[in-house]
Parts: structure tokens; C-alpha cells; sequence
């Protein structure tokens, strides 16, 4: 294991030459822009103030005790996402894991339960009991239910139901709609496929037209928007990515554009990642934009690119690792978009999960660790495809490749039958 730089790159005399230059042209952009680096400038400062070692210190404890709480009891600033319970469940479960805390028997066959009363009668999973299956929300229960990885949470999805439902929402262009009757984005090819492939319902027919689609959603800017025509984003363009690596279809890219436009979202003062063009930093992309750099290093691996560095991500890794440190840390635990910020579950869980990748360097050949701060700051693995343990999937995909792939049923074929 390699040890973060032996200063931080706040304490350099030249960091704070970062900072950004509106060229005498003040825009609502660059007033914000320069309000969150002031808010930066504080933390660092305070930080230099009561630190005389540079070595910043994940408050793991603290985390631990929020999130523990959390898995049975939420506040009621917490009912704006009663349409979005199995995904509270997911944030939780996969932050404990990253923090390698257990959860106990008793509160994981809880878990189950909960999600079991969200499963649809007519297949995938909803926000909450008594709602409409959603993809969004099916990703989240399959995602917690594998990161649980017993025979009660696997028996929970009903695999056949499941397939049903993704043919419902399947569109002739190959792209999904989130629910049936609603909107279409690359969002739902991800969820899509990362759910099919972990079950093993995946078919032949079921993705047809879908790289094609997916590949349209590449901007000019590199980067992926939520449908063909608009914007990179960063959640967008994970998704897109994620779902052409399940694919096996990720060489179809542009992969220079693409690596251009995430490594540019990578703040020069801050060190964490912005979402897109002209945005401010925030917590969460430390995955939805780090995250893709294992995907792209894989891709051009693949490709037989034998320039690529063999110990580090093509990305500033202990940068990141000092913005999620100094910054996006509550006290009480929990993590944050940035500094003023409130803490909630899904900027701990995204926060954390960057963490880890920035820690973590890994192929086929080699595994490397850069930790910034002391070991204790290690976090667990996780599957930059699937973002939970890549023992959890491995031991999911195991389980559910020993069962037969249940029988194709198409929209087309079910009229047949009635």
C-alpha cells in the first residue's frame, strides 16, 4: 500500500493559483463558483489551524452510528422520499459494506421483508409498498438484496416477474422507459442491465437495439446526455458507460472524447468532481464521474493500450481523496455535497464509493492502494459496474448463473397468448 503525498495539496503555496479567473466577466456561474471555493478556503484553513500533521481522518465511527440509525428510524425530513425506500436501503447497506460493518441477521432479514412488500405482483420493485414497479427503485432492492447475499434476500426476486417487467418498459429503439408510461433516459438502460445480468435473466432479444441507442446518447462533448441531443452529465454518462461494459459493447465509444470530457469535470482548486460544463463541485459525482475511470482504463486494457499506468486511475486520486476528507465530512457523520451543506444518506453512500476508487487501483495483473491519512482510512472494494462489493456480486452472479434463464416472453408473444 502506498501512502497519500507527504503534504496535502491544500498546504502548497502555489494551490491557491487554482482558483478560478473570471476574466473581469462576473456571471451567476462564476459568483457561485467563487463562493464555494471561499467556503473551501475556510475548511482548509480551519483544518491548518488545529492539525500540525497533515493527515486528514475518516470519522468512521461517526458514520457507522448514522447509519446505523438510519436503517430503522428516519426523521420525517426523510417522507419527500417515501417513493424511494429501496433506495435509502441500497445507500445504507452499501455504505456499511464500504465501512466493512456488519449488519445483523435481525435487521438484514428486516431489510428483506421491507423489500419484499415492495416487489410488484406484476414484477420489479417499486418506491414503496402499494406503488408502481420502477427501474429505478428495482436497481436499488436487487442491488441491496445482493449486498445481503442470503438465501432468504436472494429467494425474494421473483426472477420470471422481473424479466416480465422489463420487457413492459422495453422500447423498439432499444431504450427503456423508467415505468410504464413514463420517461425514457439512459438512466433505465443501466438499471436495465445491471439487474439482468445479475439475476442471469438476460436474453438475446431483451437488449436488442440498445448499444445502438446508448451510443446515440454521446454528445460532442464526449460525455453521455440522458437521451440522444442533449448535455453530458455525469450520472448519465456512468450509466451509458456501465451499461455498454455489461454489454460488452464499451469499444463502440468515442473513448477519447470521453476521457477528455471526465477527466476536464475534475476540479483544479477543489479536487472533487463537477457533474458538468461550468457547474460546481459536488460530493456524489467522486463516483458517477471517478467511478468511470476503472471502465475506460478496462476499455482501452481491452483494446491492447499498452501505454496505461499500472498503480493509478487516469484521474487525481489523492486530490479526490482530500476533497471527500476536509470537505464533504459532517462531524455528527454522514456525508455532504460540500461544506455548508446538510448530510443525507445519498451523498454518504456516493462520497464513500468514490472514496473507494480513489483508493483502490486494480486489473486483471495488479491491485494498488494509494490511502491518504492513516490505514484506518482504508475502505472496503467496490465494483465500479455495479457499485457494491465485488465478493458480493461474484457471489450473486454465482447464485443466480446456477438457475435456468426463465422463458423469453415478449409484449408481442404474451398478445399471442391472450
Amino acid at each position: 500500500m502506498e501512502a497519500g503525498g507527504s503534504s496535502l495539496r491544500c498546504f502548497r503555496d502555489c494551490q491557491p493559483e487554482e482558483k478560478f479567473v473570471d476574466d473581469g466577466v462576473e456571471t451567476v456561474s462564476s459568483v457561485e463558483q467563487k463562493k464555494v471555493e471561499r467556503s473551501i478556503q475556510e475548511v482548509v484553513n480551519v483544518y491548518k489551524q488545529i492539525h500540525s500533521l497533515p493527515e486528514p481522518m475518516l470519522l468512521r465511527q461517526q458514520h457507522y452510528q448514522y447509519l446505523k440509525k438510519g436503517l430503522r428510524h428516519l426523521s420525517e425530513a426523510y417522507e419527500c422520499l417515501d417513493a424511494s425506500r429501496p433506495w435509502l436501503c441500497f445507500w445504507i447497506l452499501h455504505s456499511l459494506e464500504l465501512l466493512e460493518e456488519p449488519v445483523p441477521c435481525s435487521v438484514a432479514s428486516d431489510v428483506c421483508h421491507f423489500l419484499s412488500s415492495c416487489q410488484s405482483p406484476t414484477g420489479g420493485f417499486s418506491g414503496g409498498p402499494g406503488q408502481h414497479a420502477h427501474l429505478a427503485p428495482t436497481y436499488a432492492a436487487v442491488n441491496a438484496l445482493c449486498i445481503i447475499g442470503t438465501e432468504e434476500a436472494y429467494g425474494i426476486i421473483d426472477r420470471e416477474k422481473l424479466l416480465d417487467f422489463l420487457w413492459s418498459v422495453k422500447q423498439s429503439d432499444g431504450s427503456f422507459v423508467m415505468h410504464i408510461g413514463g420517461e425514457v433516459d439512459v438512466r433505465s438502460a443501466y438499471c436495465a442491465t445491471a439487474v439482468a445480468s445479475l439475476t442471469n435473466i438476460m436474453t438475446p432479444k431483451l437488449f436488442e437495439n440498445t448499444p445502438s441507442w446508448i451510443l446515440r446518447c454521446q454528445s460532442w462533448e464526449g460525455g453521455l446526455g440522458g437521451v440522444p441531443g442533449l448535455e453530458a452529465h455525469g450520472g448519465y454518462t456512468f450509466c451509458g458507460t456501465a451499461a455498454l461494459v455489461i454489454l460488452d459493447k464499451e469499444h463502440m465509444l468515442d473513448l477519447n472524447a470521453l476521457l477528455r470530457w471526465v477527466v476536464s469535470r475534475q476540479m483544479k482548486f477543489e479536487g472533487g468532481f463537477q457533474g458538468r460544463c461550468n457547474k460546481l463541485v459536488d460530493g456524489c459525482y467522486s463516483f458517477w464521474q471517478a467511478g468511470l475511470l476503472p471502465l475506460l482504463h478496462r476499455a482501452y486494457y481491452k483494446q491492447g493500450e499498452r501505454a496505461l499506468n499500472e498503480q493509478r486511475w487516469m484521474f487525481e486520486q489523492q486530490a479526490l481523496q482530500e476533497y471527500i476528507l476536509l470537505c464533504c465530512q459532517n462531524p455528527a457523520g454522514g456525508l455532504v455535497d460540500k461544506p455548508g451543506k446538510a448530510r443525507d444518506f445519498y451523498h454518504t453512500c456516493y462520497c464513500l464509493s468514490g472514496l473507494s476508487v480513489a483508493q483502490h487501483f486494480g486489473n486483471l495483473l495488479s491491485h494498488h492502494e494509494l490511502v491518504l491519512g492513516k490505514e484506518e482510512n482504508r475502505l472496503a472494494l467496490t465494483h465500479p459496474v455495479y457499485n457494491m462489493g465485488p465478493d458480493k456480486v461474484a457471489q450473486a452472479l454465482h447464485h443466480f448463473l446456477q438457475l435456468p434463464v426463465p422463458l423469453e416472453k415478449s409484449p408481442q408473444a404474451k398478445k399471442l397468448e391472450t
